[in-house]
């Protein structure tokens, strides 16, 4: 019961902040998740045991990636040194694994570029999501939470039966399931039928059908929202460890409560927010 008033407290404050922070200024939503992010790649680098160095490099990178992003879609003027910088930062981070050669180089460069590209760069895309229409990643986020529901209430019901429930990939996550799966679909169309009556998606035009807009954005989230959550477990069953942090009492880390919306982010944004505007 514990457990429960903890992970229930922890987990209404975290809503809270995510969609106060949407919600009331662009510069909070900056402050906190420009945080965020240099927390989510700080606690990447300890789970593959980086270096303190490789790790500040990383962290610095990050922010100003997130930086940058931010400032351009402000059109601040000067935003583009800040772009200068992360990659003078990328680069100084791989020549001090020149300056200092060791059989885990590559292993070492691998890592820093994947938090770039899995952690930094998501987030920061946010950023891009929440100037382009602020109600359209609140959306995202609330069609994650909703995915997350219907597949735990349709998983653990269908897990009840006589049969049982079909796993999708036991190996790497045992109780996710098919049914799982069309239960977050559900739960995530009905909610977007519902943004779509209040306006959350009418930023969307990359069909002239505005409710199929809609529908094809729950399915996007729905679908990525999981392979996302899976790219995660796999990377926790290849290093060990049960959660990524100890960010959230209840709840684990950072990248424990992100780790959907990192993979659904970029999509969403190339897809219903960069692709329409190239034709």
């Amino acid at each position: 019961m514990k457990e429960l008033l903890t992970r229930t407290l922890f987990g209404a404050i975290y809503a809270g902040v995510v969609i106060g922070s949407i919600l009331v200024d662009a510069c909070l939503f900056g402050i906190v998740f420009m945080v965020v992010t240099a927390l989510a790649v700080k606690e990447y680098h300890r789970l593959v045991q980086s270096s303190v160095k490789q790790t500040a490099y990383a962290m610095a990178a990050s922010v100003l990636l997130f930086a940058f992003v931010f400032f351009s879609y402000n059109g601040v003027s000067w935003s583009y040194p800040l772009l200068f910088g992360y990659v003078v930062v990328m680069i100084l981070s791989m020549l001090h694994e020149v300056i200092r050669p060791n059989n885990q180089t590559l292993s070492h460069w691998g890592h820093l570029c994947s938090s770039q590209l899995m952690i930094a760069l998501p987030f920061s895309l946010m950023t891009a999501v929440l100037m382009e229409d602020k109600y359209l990643l609140l959306a995202l986020f609330i069609l994650v939470w909703a995915n997350d529901s219907g597949a735990y209430l349709l998983g653990s019901l269908t897990a009840r039966s006589k049969n049982g429930n079909h796993k999708m990939c036991p190996a790497i996550s045992p109780k996710k399931s098919w049914e799982g799966l069309v239960g977050g679909i559900i739960l995530s169309v009905a909610a977007a039928c519902v943004f779509q009556v209040v306006g959350w998606t009418s930023s969307i035009t990359l069909t002239a059908y505005p409710w199929l807009n809609s529908i094809l954005l729950a399915l996007v989230v729905s679908i990525f929202s999981t392979l996302g959550d899976l790219m995660e477990s796999q990377m926790k069953r290849t290093l060990g460890v049960k959660d990524s942090g100890k960010f959230m009492p209840g709840h684990g880390g950072v990248l424990d409560r992100f780790d959907s919306l990192l993979l659904v982010t970029p999509v969403v944004y190339f897809l219903f927010l960069y692709l329409p505007t190239m034709f």
